[in-house]
């Protein structure tokens, strides 16, 4: 069994190593490091945790509020910072979405085998 944690941890660390992975990675380092970004982001988070309590307490989010964050999330999806992370994630995805077809593709093939593999 340790042989498919191996082999999981290779797959992370190709996963690494591919030029969609280090584009995320340098967009999020890049957001980071943006000042206004981050206020933004710390905005809409403050936004969002009054909206999560008012539902929590079974209240609906009043419509000033609701405005606010709608204008907040268009104020941060209207940097190109951001659309760089959200770009570079979607490349991500697709990476990470054809890595688990191919696995589970594995698993169809593996499951017809008649060959049994010990713990």
């Amino acid at each position: 069994m340790a042989g498919i944690y191996d082999m999981a941890k290779e797959l992370g660390g190709a996963l690494a190593r591919t030029d969609e992975y280090q584009a995320l990675k340098a967009s999020n380092e890049a957001v980071e490091e943006d000042r206004e970004l981050v206020e933004i982001r710390n905005r809409i988070q403050a936004l969002e945790k009054q909206i999560e309590a008012l539902l929590q307490a079974g209240q609906e989010p009043d419509e000033a509020l609701k405005t606010s964050y709608g204008e907040v999330a268009s104020e941060l999806q209207s940097k190109p910072a951001f659309q760089r992370v959200v770009a570079a994630q979607a490349n991500f995805e697709k990476i990470m979405y054809k890595v688990n077809e191919t696995m589970a593709q594995g698993l169809r093939e593996g499951g017809q085998s008649r060959i049994i593999i010990s713990s």
